[in-house]
């Protein structure tokens, strides 16, 4: 009778019983063997794994943890030497993950990690949490360039293999990831629900990619742009009435910025706390107490100026 059932249905049964009598089931037929095997790979295990700084590991243990934790929701490679494109198609079989941190995976290319994500039967998982700082061999595909060049389609939809796809995400960070410009941030950061993003150490980055993030990702509550040294005035002008919520803000190192910056982030966001201006000496110690009087919500505004001296305000 067992043997008439279809492997769905046979899987599903022998999933309520214990791990002892799932084991002694496989030994019944090869059809039991290979309902058991699959009711043990669907049961709920281990949701978060954190394997940072393991340099020694492989695409080839990717490919197994892929395989054999299934419900995994949080996953650090952060540092993973070794790991290269080929790992990469592995997490494509970790449908429920919620947060990956691939910070310093050098090896990795935006385009083959977009192609991962996005290849569980066409849709990526409802990942919320994305970190892929320092991530040299991040670069959009030739395609996307073009594309981002071209007229902009007023309301664009996901397409391809592009980080764009993951539309759930709320955290993004991209520190370092150098080879990134204003044409692939432009068609890639279209994110409506993202809250925290960092482009900081992004040596292209200038105030056109600064206002096309703007529109692409206007819930931002934190963001980081430090060392952004081509970033002016005349982009945040343009940029800050797109984000009325932001609260935590890192200019620090933008050496272009002046106290014009500070006036109109004083307009435009009404909700900012903290604000980290050092080492911008376009902006001195008086447009900074300006600032403060004209926002006394803000808490925290730390300034590092290029004479050496250290000074943190805080209310």
């Amino acid at each position: 009778m067992a043997e008439s059932l279809p492997q769905e249905m046979l899987t599903y049964i022998l999933s309520f019983l214990p791990l002892s009598d799932q084991k002694e089931a496989s030994l019944v037929s090869r059809a039991w063997y290979c309902a058991a095997q699959n009711a043990l790979r669907e049961q709920p295990g281990l949701t978060s794994l954190d394997l940072s700084g393991c340099s020694e590991l492989s695409d080839r243990a990717l490919l197994a943890v892929s395989r054999g934790l299934r419900h995994l929701q949080h996953l650090s490679l952060r540092k993973l030497q070794r790991l290269t494109d080929a790992g990469c198609t592995a997490l494509g079989g970790l449908w429920e993950l919620q947060s990956l941190d691939m910070a310093e995976c050098c090896l990795v290319s935006g385009r083959e990690l977009a192609r991962a994500l996005g290849s569980v039967h066409g849709a990526p998982p409802p990942l919320a949490s994305l970190s892929l700082a320092y991530c040299s061999s991040l670069k959009p595909h030739r395609e996307l360039e073009h594309q981002a060049l071209g007229p902009k389609d007023p309301s664009p939809q996901p397409q391809g293999s592009s980080l764009f796809m993951l539309q759930s995400l709320q955290e993004l960070d991209l520190t370092a990831c150098s080879k990134l410009t204003d044409a692939s941030l432009a068609k890639v950061l279209q994110f409506p629900q993202l809250r925290q993003l960092s482009l900081s150490l992004l040596p292209a980055l200038t105030d056109k990619g600064l206002v096309a993030v703007a529109r692409g990702c206007p819930s931002l509550e934190r963001l980081a742009l430090s060392h952004c040294n081509l970033l002016s005035d005349d982009g945040w002008t343009q940029a800050a009435n797109f984000w009325p919520r932001l609260q935590h803000l890192n200019l620090s190192s933008c050496c272009q910025l002046t106290e014009q910056t500070l006036d109109t982030i004083g307009q435009a966001c009404k909700q900012i706390q903290m604000l980290d201006v050092a080492m911008c000496p376009g902006i001195s110690m008086a447009a900074v107490r300006r600032f403060q009087a004209q926002l006394p919500q803000v808490t925290c505004v730390q300034s590092r100026f290029m004479g050496g001296a250290d000074l943190t305000l805080t209310l």
